[in-house]
């Protein structure tokens, strides 16, 4: 089933914020790795330049900030630290857009630590689904609409994409403690391996 089904978004959008939020920060989890594996390729490689660390830096506080009561933590700071950490807006490669849509996931999940942002859990939801869409579009081939979307529907890593999101709001349903973000946490890190199929060494 698709994840942009009304019943997905509908169980989405009911969620309270925190467990939005837990379902958003799991999501990004799972994308960190292609925006790892962008700026290790373009710049620690090349020039000793970037940050390898920074996203998982913000990411570690908001896990932090969802399982620690009480976890004083100034996201503003930190939605400036993230502004900072996009790919170059010259560089369009594919790369290069995987990654800022990890960053703009993660955004997505600052804004909603902030205040108020209704739509950033679907947000997140189809960015990482977009990825994927955009990772098959590149290695198939283009193809008509129909044929694309034939194709989009039974491809492996598309199906590993919902039925990890599924995971992920089940999971967000069930029992919320520090124990279950604990086990959520490990199912958004997915072994290293990334909603693209990327593996960090």
């Amino acid at each position: 089933m698709s994840q942009l089904s009304l019943g997905f978004q509908q169980r989405l959008q009911q969620l309270e914020p925190r467990r939005q939020q837990a379902f958003m920060a799991a999501l990004c989890e799972r994308m960190l790795p292609n925006y790892i594996f962008y700026i290790r390729g373009l710049y620690v490689d090349n020039s000793g330049q970037g940050d390898l660390h920074g996203l998982r830096v913000i990411l570690d506080l908001v896990w932090e900030h969802l399982m620690v009561k009480g976890a004083r933590i100034d996201f503003d700071l930190q939605a400036e630290k993230l502004s900072g950490l996009e790919p170059p807006v010259e560089d369009d490669s594919f790369g290069a857009r995987r990654a800022l849509e990890a960053v703009i996931a993660i955004a997505a999940l600052l804004d909603t630590l902030g205040g108020e942002a209704p739509e950033a859990v679907l947000e997140v939801s189809r960015a990482s689904r977009s990825g994927v869409r955009a990772f098959i579009e590149m290695t198939e081939g283009e193809e008509d609409a129909r044929r694309l979307a034939e194709r989009l529907r039974g491809h492996p890593l598309m199906e590993d994409e919902d039925d990890f999101q599924d995971a992920v709001l089940e999971a967000v349903e069930g029992q919320f403690d520090a124990g279950a973000l604990k086990v959520l946490r490990r199912l958004g890190g997915n072994d290293g391996i990334s909603n693209l199929g990327l593996t960090l060494d």
